[in-house]
């Protein structure tokens, strides 16, 4: 539980997120206070991991950066304030802990991604951020940039368990289903020269009724995702996965703990716009 006094701090550091939407984050990194590796806001785990790969996320995750070539870039973020860049490719873990930030029931997701990922991405598929307890492909929300398309896809997955919506197929990606659980943006806004605001809702997962939508600059992809696979997150194991096989600049991560609006996503996107 989150007291008074703390709420209230972490509530003036969050800026970049309209007053009335702040009674509901969960989390917050601005990349702007202290050394950046900390959450301005946290209902659970306020720092930051790494760790060799994400297999290793638990028995060998350590507080900071370590050696990944990334760093908190001062006035390189939006409006002037510090970004979180990844100066090379990144195939190491580096991660939030998921606990008390994220819930199955529902919510939001938001941050910013700058970056030009024809020349930028090393040729493979990159994810700036996955929500997940096991894989991508395993009770996982995630963006990515695809491998082979030019320009390169972006796109969100919502998958449930493994074995509730890929059976006994020996390669997941192989099958059907998967594209079945992608929402698609074939010509996306990224580029060098401005922020682009990117966020995920998800509502009732592990129901019959699950939901997830996509925004990219306060907009909605067409074509919200229907999600009734089995789904399950254990608190211990959860994790906001940043930058895998990524190279740019990240800022303003933020989760609430509802479902929010197209205008309220909207307002994100107005009130954070890079000057």
């Amino acid at each position: 539980m989150i007291t008074t006094t703390l709420f209230f701090a972490a509530t003036l550091l969050a800026a970049p997120v309209p007053e009335t939407l702040r009674k509901n984050l969960t989390f917050h990194a601005s990349f702007d206070q202290g050394t950046g590796q900390e959450a301005d806001l946290a209902r659970g785990d306020n720092k930051i991991y790494n760790a060799p790969d994400y297999g290793k996320r638990f028995g060998e995750a350590t507080p900071g950066f370590g050696k990944l070539d990334v760093a908190v870039e001062k006035g390189a973020g939006l409006n002037g304030g510090s970004a979180l860049t990844f100066r090379s490719t990144n195939k190491q873990a580096l991660f939030f802990r998921g606990a008390k930030h994220l819930a199955l029931t529902g919510g939001t997701f938001s941050f910013w991604l700058r970056l030009d990922p024809a020349r930028d991405l090393w040729p493979n598929y990159s994810d700036p951020l996955q929500l997940t307890d096991g894989d991508y492909n395993d009770r996982a929300l995630w963006v990515d940039f695809s491998k082979d398309e030019r320009p390169r896809w972006f796109r969100l997955g919502v998958f449930g368990m493994l074995k509730a919506w890929n059976g006994s197929h020996p390669e997941p990606d192989k099958n059907p289903a998967f594209n079945n659980r992608l929402i698609v943006v074939k010509n996306p806004p990224f580029s060098r020269e401005a922020w682009t605001h990117v966020a995920i809702t998800w509502s009732s997962l592990g129901t019959a009724k699950g939901t997830a939508s996509l925004y990219v600059n306060g907009k909605l992809v067409p074509a919200p995702a229907s999600v009734p696979d089995t789904f399950v997150w254990k608190d211990d194991r959860l994790a906001i996965r940043l930058g895998l096989n990524y190279t740019g600049k990240m800022d303003e991560l933020a989760a609430f703990d509802r479902v929010l609006t197209e205008d309220e996503i909207g307002s994100i996107y107005k009130s954070s716009q890079s000057k």
